[in-house]
């Protein structure tokens, strides 16, 4: 995924885990049933991209990524995770990267109480 869909805010002041991101991959490398397809994930500074990911299954994640929020951590690794079931940019996979964020953000959505269900407990 390339740099210029850089985010519009600012970068966490503080990093998260290295240990917390893996846990973020593999758990959706789970949810889009790519696991045996994964060989390996990397960190590195990258200048161009994001990330990137080679037909053998080798993920690599630009380092400041650890920096963003979990929203668009969740956009880039969903993106590369899926290139391991679709190659390219395609209809087809665009339409599996807007259904997998789409449930990721209605199932988060779904995890917290709306102001006007609270009222209407009352």
């Amino acid at each position: 995924m390339k740099k210029e869909t850089r985010p519009d805010w600012q970068p966490l002041e503080e990093a998260v885990p290295i240990d917390v991101f893996h846990a973020e991959v593999w758990a959706w490398a789970k949810r889009l049933s790519v696991t045996e397809c994964v060989r390996e994930i990397h960190l590195r500074p990258m200048k161009r991209k994001w990330a990137s990911c080679s037909s053998r299954g080798r993920l690599t994640f630009d380092t400041n990524l650890l920096r963003q929020p979990a929203e668009f951590r969740r956009e880039v690794i969903v993106h590369e995770l899926l290139h391991l079931k679709v190659p390219n940019h395609g209809k087809v996979f665009k339409a599996l990267l807007n259904a997998y964020l789409a449930s990721a953000e209605t199932a988060s959505l779904t995890k917290q109480e709306k102001p006007t269900d609270i009222v209407s407990k009352s």
